[in-house]
């Protein structure tokens, strides 16, 4: 028997991902909510041109806790999410509905992911293994963890994976992945912060080193060409952007304030 579901999309600023996101997967929608964190182009309107879509809007503070405000408001037991920058296939939308079809005693589903760096579909490092709980029953599933990448929790024993893939196309140039890096690091670093965690010598150094061994030699990133040295290198920057934003947090100094009163003054005159 066919069962319900609810596909959610946690968005701002999408205009270019919102529509193929909702077009992907609106076949197997009973309902699409377009969780907007008050975009100021024109993702919403966009959204609103497809048959199913309810907007809802709030502030967004990090993923986790944007995604559960807007898992509640489903009217469907079970909830497809759906990242802005992700695609389901047809292969994938045929396997949830038989699932589903089946009368299925688990509470999610796990997907793995095929993802692209600026258009290019990466087959090793990190991306070989990555996979998320995109498809899960409204009432007992949540996001926990401490970043911006939390996960949905559910009862071990109770989670399945399914074989077809998600399209994940995380950035199209460097200047959105370092945007992305800058808010993820910043979070994170954060986090940390307040739990008096602080960093060392050993997190600054050698992490970074260890994350570039891992993805490109261990995780043979170099059979990605120039594709994977960028991968294994970025991974190593965003665990050093990590440890020195925390750094920067404990340690890092105010810029002082020119003591000239007229300084600004004086710049805006010679700027004209």
């Amino acid at each position: 028997m066919k069962q319900a579901v609810s596909l959610i999309i946690p968005c701002k600023n999408e205009r270019l991902n919102i529509g193929p996101c909702i077009e992907s997967a609106i076949s197997i929608a009973d309902e699409v909510i377009i969780a907007d964190s008050f975009s100021t182009d024109n993702t919403v309107a966009i959204a609103k041109s497809y048959p199913k879509v309810r907007v809802i809007q709030r502030e967004y503070v990090t993923s986790g806790d944007f995604k559960n405000w807007a898992i509640p408001q489903a009217a469907n037991e079970w909830v497809l999410l759906l990242d802005a920058d992700e695609r389901a296939t047809p292969e994938l939308l045929s396997e949830i509905s038989l699932e589903l079809s089946r009368g299925s005693m688990l509470d999610g589903y796990r997907i793995y992911r095929d993802n692209h760096f600026m258009g290019h579909r990466v087959y090793h490092g990190d991306a070989k293994t990555d996979s998320v709980i995109r498809l899960f029953r409204r009432d007992v599933s949540r996001y926990e963890g401490p970043s911006d990448h939390g996960e949905v929790r559910l009862q071990k024993g109770r989670v399945g994976t399914l074989k077809e893939r998600l399209q994940h196309f995380s950035a199209w140039n460097y200047d959105q992945l370092i945007s992305k890096y800058n808010r993820y690091t910043s979070l994170q670093a954060q986090q940390w912060a307040e739990k008096n965690v602080d960093t060392s010598y050993f997190k600054l150094l050698v992490r970074p080193m260890w994350r570039f061994f891992r993805e490109y030699i261990l995780q043979g990133g170099f059979r990605d060409g120039k594709i994977g040295i960028q991968q294994a290198w970025l991974s190593a920057f965003y665990s050093f952007q990590k440890q020195g934003r925390l750094w920067e947090l404990h340690h890092g100094l105010d810029q002082p304030v020119p003591p000239n009163a007229n300084y600004r003054e004086i710049e805006d005159r010679r700027v004209a």
